[in-house]
C-alpha cells in the first residue's frame, strides 16, 4: 500500500526528472541524433525501462504514479490495472500492488495460437481499467491497447505513464477524442529544467535540446537525412 503524504505535482515532476537523469535514462545527442520509431531524428531519447533495475527509484516513482492517478482520477476509480506489452507490464504490476487491484496486460497483437488473446489475465465486462505504460510520445500507440480493453466489455478512460514528451500539441487531443485522459509524472520540459539545474550536460547541448523542444517538427525537418 502507498504512504498517505506526497509532494505536489510540480515537485513530483522535478524529482521524477532528477531520478531519470540520475540513472542515465535520459540521453541527449544533437550532433548524432537518435532515430525514433517514426523514422524521424531526435536529439533526445529516454529509456524508462532502466527503472526496473533501480529498486529505490522504481519504488518512489511507482508511489508517485499511483498517487497522481488517485488525485486526478479518483481514489476508487478503477477495478483493474492493465499494462501495455512490453514496457508497461512491470509498472502496471507495481501500481496494481499498491492499489490492491487485479493486474492484466494487453498484447500488441494476438499471439497467433491457443486462445489468440490480446488480454492476458482476468478482465471482466463492466470493469473500469487503467492502462499503464512507461511513456507516451504522441498518444497514438495507446489507442490500440485501449480498443483491445474495450472489446472485452470493460471501459478504459484513463492511461498513466511515467514520462510524457509534452511537446506535440496533438497528443492530448488524440487521446481525448478517443475518450482517454492522460496522467503523467514529468515531461521533456521538466527534464530540461532539472538538467540545467544539475549541470548534467554542457550548455551547447542543452541549447540544441531546447530548440528541439520549442519546435520539434521544424528541428526534425532540418536534421533529416537527405
Amino acid at each position: 500500500m502507498i504512504p498517505s503524504a506526497f509532494p505536489d505535482k510540480s515537485e513530483i515532476a522535478r524529482l521524477s526528472a532528477r531520478m531519470l537523469l540520475e540513472i542515465g535514462a535520459v540521453n541527449f545527442s544533437p550532433e548524432d541524433p537518435f532515430i525514433l520509431a517514426s523514422g524521424l531524428p531526435s536529439p533526445t531519447y529516454i529509456d524508462c525501462r532502466k527503472l526496473i533495475s533501480y529498486p529505490r527509484i522504481r519504488s518512489t516513482l511507482m508511489d508517485f504514479l499511483t498517487i497522481t492517478v488517485m488525485r486526478e482520477a479518483g481514489f476508487e476509480a478503477f477495478d483493474n490495472i492493465a499494462g501495455g506489452e512490453t514496457a508497461g507490464i512491470p509498472f502496471a504490476a507495481l501500481v496494481a500492488e499498491r492499489l490492491a487491484l487485479p493486474m492484466t496486460y494487453v498484447r500488441k497483437k494476438p499471439k497467433g495460437y491457443g486462445r489468440n488473446a490480446r488480454i492476458e489475465g482476468a478482465m471482466a465486462e463492466g470493469e473500469r481499467v487503467l492502462l499503464v505504460e512507461d511513456l507516451t510520445t504522441d498518444g497514438g500507440s495507446k489507442l490500440s491497447f485501449v480498443d483491445a480493453i474495450r472489446e472485452t466489455g470493460a471501459s478504459c478512460g484513463h492511461t498513466a505513464v511515467i514520462f510524457y514528451y509534452g511537446i506535440f500539441p496533438e497528443t492530448e487531443k488524440t487521446l481525448g477524442d478517443h475518450g482517454v485522459q492522460l496522467h503523467h509524472l514529468c515531461t521533456w520540459w521538466d527534464v530540461l529544467a532539472e538538467a540545467k539545474a544539475q549541470r548534467v550536460f554542457d550548455a551547447a547541448t542543452l541549447a540544441q535540446v531546447e530548440a528541439f523542444l520549442n519546435d520539434p517538427r521544424g528541428w526534425q525537418e532540418a536534421h533529416k537525412k537527405r
